[in-house]
């Protein structure tokens, strides 16, 4: 009954995405080009770092938010990826999450806070955040390799598209969370809705914001790997390159190094949360 293809929707899809590279392919060029421009200056300036100076703030920060044992670890951790020989990486893959991240936050957060606003717009986006969030990774790569060739722009805006449901959904939740009451008393008081907005709403959901920017970020790396099938450098490359040539030791040190980095990440930013 079903052997044979009766609805030709790959066809669609690919004669789709044709019809955009033919005759859009300027407009998506341009739209690679602030993202260009922050992922240049992020990695230029961490690999331009002494890494002495990088290990420190990032020591500083896990002693501040976390405690002594969260920024020891961080020096360890950093130092270990140095003496592996792939501080560069490292500094490419952190430069491509925070590029992801920013442009993530920038994106997601007034669309939360819409959805947290709104319940028509709540439940037309979440289709489109179900879609995002279930459609496999892989799916991503062709599209973005037609419109906007390969490279690290090109595995930074995969990693947006993955990478943007969680703070969305979590910004919309911490939004609700929000006690009506005390929405209302201080529009009792003569605040405006910007005002609660600002004041009110924003701060007691930051927790909330904080846990989905959290994942954001653990997304954000689980794309490293997939990011370098296209081009994309960083701690990927090794991974990639160890899975082509059967070189296990490769490929394992290269998964290492990502896994510090996601558990120092995730440490850090778990502790700004609960804070």
């Amino acid at each position: 009954m079903f052997e044979e293809s009766v609805i030709p929707l790959d066809m669609w899809v690919s004669r789709f995405v044709d019809m955009l590279v033919n005759d859009y392919r300027d407009i998506f060029q341009a739209m690679k080009v602030p993202v260009e421009y922050l992922l240049n200056h992020l990695d230029g300036g961490l690999n331009a770092l002494h890494p002495l100076i990088v290990i420190a703030v990032l020591a500083l920060a896990a002693w501040k938010f976390s405690g002594i044992r969260l920024a020891l670890f961080a020096v360890v951790s950093m130092v270990f990826i140095g003496l592996l020989g792939l501080w560069e990486d490292s500094m490419t893959t952190l430069a491509m999450v925070l590029a992801s991240v920013i442009l993530c936050t920038l994106l997601g957060m007034p669309l939360g806070i819409l959805a947290g606003r709104s319940d028509r717009f709540e439940a037309g986006i979440r289709p489109v955040l179900d879609a995002m969030q279930t459609t496999p990774a892989f799916v991503y790569l062709v599209p973005i390799v037609m419109l906007f060739s390969v490279g690290n722009v090109a595995g930074v805006l995969a990693t947006i598209i993955f990478a943007l449901p969680p703070i969305i959904r979590l910004t919309s939740l911490g939004i609700r969370q929000v006690h009506p009451e005390l929405v209302e008393a201080s529009q009792a008081f003569g605040a405006t809705k910007w005002q609660v907005l600002r004041k009110v709403q924003i701060p007691l959901a930051m927790p909330t914001i904080l846990a989905g920017l959290n994942q954001t970020i653990m997304m954000a790396l689980s794309m490293v790997v997939i990011a370098a099938l296209i081009g994309a450098g960083g701690l990927g490359s090794p991974v990639v390159l160890g899975l082509n040539t059967l070189d296990i030791g490769r490929a394992v040190v290269g998964g290492l190094a990502i896994v510090l980095l996601a558990i120092l990440l995730d440490r850090i930013t778990q502790s700004m949360a609960q804070q």
